[in-house]
């Protein structure tokens, strides 16, 4: 069986957002490093934000307390559902949803004071790129603030299933490789300075987290939102059973008390215009 993935890889290219689902795969770990992400974009009252990659908007509901009443947010994502997601939870403060490719931003040059981009770029097709509209639409002295997946060790929570699908379904490797694909930080700072960032800083940050159980960890990937998960549902039954036998048992050396006790390493990025 072979799923089709919406532009974005995160959702199915026929249906909507699970939005709790993707909270637990992702959101849960995702706001641990929100504040860090805002911190590398000196953000603050007043401030004309674009959230790239907004997903379901997790750090854009971080983002409206940090630039008050007076402020302006943008939340660009290629998924239309994702927006629709998103739109859902920021029913308060100045929100501007924008379906557009973080490759090829709809704004004038010059157009925010501040560029966030919170566990997106590492699925861009061309990351230099989208850091080049990054730049384009940013006024000058102006900062970006990043985050993107450390390496799959350093991520067990999505790292052991994507390192076993890459197993079980070596044509899909890419995809399921894909949330690690900018885990070098020199490379990553290559490219902030290669498209023209100054002050470039790019940090490892670790913070931990649980699952309550093993059933609380297979949920959101049963439920397949999100793109790892997807890859897991595009295999047959007998597959699955499979994958999920091996992942459990690799997960035992996290179990405390019958929880999921794990710690997850990130990149936080940042540079000025």
């Amino acid at each position: 069986m072979q799923t089709e993935l919406a532009a974005g890889l995160h959702v199915p290219a026929e249906g909507g957002v699970d939005s709790s689902a993707y909270d637990q795969w992702v959101g849960r770990w995702s706001r641990l490093f929100v504040p860090a992400v805002l911190a590398a974009g000196d953000l603050r009252p007043g401030l004309r934000v674009l959230d790239v990659s907004t997903g379901t908007g997790e750090a854009s509901l971080a983002i409206l307390p940090c630039i008050g009443s007076s402020g302006l947010l943008v939340g660009a994502d290629i998924a239309p559902t994702m927006l629709q997601a998103a739109r859902s939870r920021l029913t308060k403060g100045a929100f501007l949803p924008v379906a557009a490719d973080g490759q090829a931003l709809p704004f004038a040059d010059a157009s925010f004071d501040a560029v966030i981009c919170q566990l997106g770029l590492q699925f861009f097709p061309d990351p230099g790129r989208g850091l080049m509209e990054f730049r384009r639409v940013l006024r000058d002295g102006c900062r970006v603030g990043i985050c993107v997946i450390s390496t799959p060790d350093r991520a067990p929570m999505w790292g052991i299933l994507a390192e076993v699908l890459s197993r079980a379904v070596p044509a899909r490797r890419d995809i399921a490789q894909l949330s690690f694909a900018l885990a070098n930080s020199r490379q990553l700072e290559h490219l902030l300075t290669g498209t023209g960032f100054r002050d470039v800083h790019v940090e490892r940050q670790s913070r931990e987290g649980a699952f309550d159980s093993l059933d609380d960890y297979w949920a959101p990937i049963e439920a397949g939102t999100g793109s790892i998960p997807q890859v897991y549902l595009s295999l047959p039954e007998d597959q699955r059973r499979a994958v999920r036998d091996e992942v459990t048992e690799r997960l035992a050396n996290f179990q405390s008390d019958g929880r999921l006790v794990m710690s997850v390493e990130m990149l936080i990025a940042s540079g000025r215009a």
